[in-house]
This record gives structure tokens, sequence and C-alpha cells, in this order.
């Protein structure tokens, strides 16, 4: 009986912690339709590259290399950054400002959702 139990919480731990790195190591959930929007203007991309992906800045071809493991939470944290620096909420847009503060882009915020994800990814 005590085996059995030992056994079982073991495989349940086992679970348990499994989950709770694969949920710290995913990406956190966006709002597809105003999140591609914005990409656009984003000035990180990713490439491919021997050994898994790196993610390249376009404003001056920086490189960095993080491990498979945490190549999309580094993505997101960079463009988590950039957007507190290059967007703008006014009323039920969201401008997008270039290099020199010039407004470049505007984009319409259509419901809470997105102005929530507004707030939670880039903090503005």
């Amino acid at each position: 009986m005590i085996k059995n139990g030992f056994f079982f919480g073991i495989i349940a731990a086992a679970f348990l912690l499994g989950f709770m790195a694969l949920k710290q190591s995913s990406p956190s959930h966006k709002e597809e339709r105003i999140f591609k929007e914005i990409r656009v203007y984003s000035p990180y991309y990713l490439e491919k590259i021997t050994g898994g992906l790196a993610i390249i800045d376009k404003r001056d071809g920086r490189k960095e290399k993080p491990s498979s493991k945490e190549v999309m939470l580094r993505l997101d944290e960079l463009e988590s950054q950039w957007g507190k620096e290059y967007l703008v909420v006014e009323g039920n847009e969201l401008i997008i400002l270039g290099e020199n503060k010039q407004s470049i882009a505007r984009i319409y915020i259509e419901n809470e959702r997105e102005r929530a994800f507004l707030q939670r990814f880039y903090g503005i």
C-alpha cells in the first residue's frame, strides 16, 4: 500500500513539475489581430541558424543567440521593452513611433481585450 502511494506520488510530482516548466517557458498569449499589425513595425525578427534560432535587431544588426528554451521568452521581453518606448495609446488608437519619435502608423483598437493585451504585454 505505502509503495503504491509513494509511486503514484512521485509520478504526480513529475507531471506537476513538467507542467510548471512548460507553462513557464511558453510565451505569453497575444491578441492575434493587433499583435500581427504591430509585428510589422517591430525591429526584432527570428533567423534560423545552425543549432537553433537567433534574434536579430533590424536597427543595428545586433544578434542574440539565447538557448532554444529561452528564445521565445527573450523575444517577448525585447518586444515588450521596445513597445514601452515606441508605442502610444491615444483614445482608441495605437500610435507606432519611429526612431525620431515621429508617428509612422496608427492602429485602431477594436475591443477591450486588445486594450488589456497592450497594457499587459507592453505596459502602455
